[in-house]
């Protein structure tokens, strides 16, 4: 009767101390990177005198064939152009498909982008100068950020890689995810955007407003591969072969901000 007792309190004393150490083992949760937007950087969206379109990539929604056919495969697909192309396909079953069977490539495709680094540049191209010569004056004198000029802010790909286009998309959605930042690959500030802040420049010196458009280095790993949809009997799937990664980067300006630098001197820069 002891030895039972003495079994049952060492089973009960590992049951109590298992879920301890299991506990201690579980690996911490990481926390979600948070962009804080400079005091410096603006949204001038509502002066920009050019209307920026939205760019608004929502994730696409499979439908429910789909979603079994991505499930099926042996590597993740995320290329929204693959999906919306699962999506408008159909098959029909049918009863009398005992020992049917089909191979359809369906092409070499960007599958999946996974993100290993997202970093901002508040400057990441000049875009104007705003300036003022108060040497000669007795008083402060306040200056504002005016555009003088339209600028394009254009981003891309740090690299040449097949289909650019599929890869850059998947790339942005990542960005956004991570920022909650308005992106695009090309965005535009019109001639005559101003900005109500006041920058004040000391008699006896010399005022410069500079002001730069941001964006967001994005850096990560493109998946692709050979797509096969395979229809056995009743059975449909997707099997991927040829799977290669390939290391990618990109510029992604940010829409509709400006980050401003002011400098006060005595000598002309």
């Amino acid at each position: 009767m002891k030895k039972i007792v003495s079994v049952l309190m060492t089973l009960f004393l590992m049951a109590a101390i298992i879920p301890v150490a299991s506990a201690q083992k579980a690996p911490a949760q990481k926390e979600s990177v948070k962009y804080q937007i400079p005091s410096s950087v603006r949204n001038i969206s509502k002066e920009n005198t050019y209307p920026n379109s939205t760019q608004d990539l929502p994730l696409l929604q499979p439908s429910a064939l789909t979603k079994k056919l991505i499930s099926s495969s042996n590597v993740k697909i995320e290329n929204p152009d693959l999906i919306r192309m699962l999506n408008e396909s159909s098959i029909s079953s049918t009863p009398f498909a005992l020992g049917y069977r089909a191979i359809i490539y369906l092409g070499q495709w960007p599958l999946n982008y996974e993100s290993a680094e997202t970093s901002p540049n508040w400057e990441f191209q000049k875009i104007n100068t705003n300036y003022f010569d108060n040497r000669g004056g007795n008083a402060p004198y306040q200056i504002k950020y005016v555009q003088e000029s339209q600028k394009i802010i254009r981003g891309g790909l740090t690299s040449k890689i097949p289909n650019a286009e599929d890869v850059k998309k998947m790339m942005m959605l990542k960005a956004m995810q991570k920022t909650n930042l308005p992106l695009a690959f090309e965005t535009i500030i019109g001639a005559g955007t101003k900005n109500d802040h006041v920058y004040n420049i000391q008699p006896n010196r010399l005022g410069y407003l500079y002001a730069y458009a941001p964006a967001i280095s994005e850096k990560g790993k493109v998946t692709y591969g050979e797509v096969y949809l395979m229809l056995k009997g009743n059975r449909k799937f997707i099997v991927v072969k040829n799977v290669t990664s390939q290391g990618i980067g990109a510029w992604i300006p940010v829409q509709d901000y400006v980050s401003f630098g002011f400098v006060a001197s005595e000598r002309p820069r």
